[in-house]
């Protein structure tokens, strides 16, 4: 496990941006796992104006995205297809029938949850996947527990989980009470993992994950399993790490 800390947001950035993009460069068919959330919006911004500089290409990608609440409209603005689509997709040159995002409006979600495991299968494996970490360890919404599923399922969402989400949102009574998820196992399989961390309130979190016991309270802490993390953290997030 590689853990990096920056000083300034934008070296951050654009060392993430960096990993996508040489990833892109060396295989322009390379399959990108993405994550939502304000972690990755730094990155995702520095990757289109490489874009816009012709720097690198998205034409023969496919990505992946961890995660959507159940029930939320696609056309939401907060909906994970919208956040995608305004933060990234549709400022670059990627085929949009090449992204793949689950799709929380299904009438069966367990089909749902098979096929996009199934699509994953065929398509994959993930050559670089993007993650964030919640503040009670969750990665994408695989939720602390006594057990973790490992293949994408639906999922409760923890009222911490949802707090912290309330602020993209009118009020919490409108924050989603479920979400569809790749589970850990099926992020596990992804050849690198980049996992970006922002923020003084991250800073307990991150030392558990990366400095504690492996343990399924924490789901982050299984990255240290992955022989292949690169663990991005501004200097506010990265203060315990030691």
């Amino acid at each position: 496990m590689n853990i990096h800390i920056f000083e300034k947001e934008e070296d951050l950035n654009a060392t993430g941006a960096g990993l996508i993009a040489s990833l892109l460069q060396t295989k322009p068919r390379a399959v990108l796992g993405l994550a939502t959330g304000s972690s990755p919006v730094g990155i995702y911004k520095q990757l289109i104006t490489m874009y816009q500089k012709g720097l690198v290409s998205f034409a023969q990608a496919h990505s992946f995205n961890l995660d959507e609440y159940v029930g939320l409209p696609t056309e939401h603005r907060e909906s994970y297809r919208s956040f995608m689509n305004e933060q990234l997709f549709n400022h670059i040159d990627i085929d949009l029938s090449r992204t793949n995002v689950p799709n929380g409006e299904a009438s069966d979600l367990v089909a749902e949850c098979a096929e996009y495991e199934r699509r994953l299968e065929d398509r994959g494996p993930v050559d670089l996947q993007i993650l964030g970490i919640g503040h009670n360890g969750h990665i994408a919404f695989n939720e602390p527990g006594t057990e973790l599923t490992g293949i994408t399922h639906v999922v409760d969402l923890k009222e911490e989980t949802r707090q912290a989400n309330a602020r993209f949102f009118d009020s919490i009574d409108e924050v989603p009470t479920q979400a569809i998820t790749m589970g850990v196992g099926s992020i596990l399989k992804a050849k690198q993992i980049v996992l970006i961390a922002r923020g003084e309130e991250k800073a307990e979190i991150i030392r558990e994950a990366f400095m504690g016991p492996i343990t399924t309270s924490c789901p982050a802490s299984l990255l240290q399993c992955h022989p292949n993390v690169v663990v991005l953290l501004d200097r506010a997030a990265g203060r315990l790490v030691r």
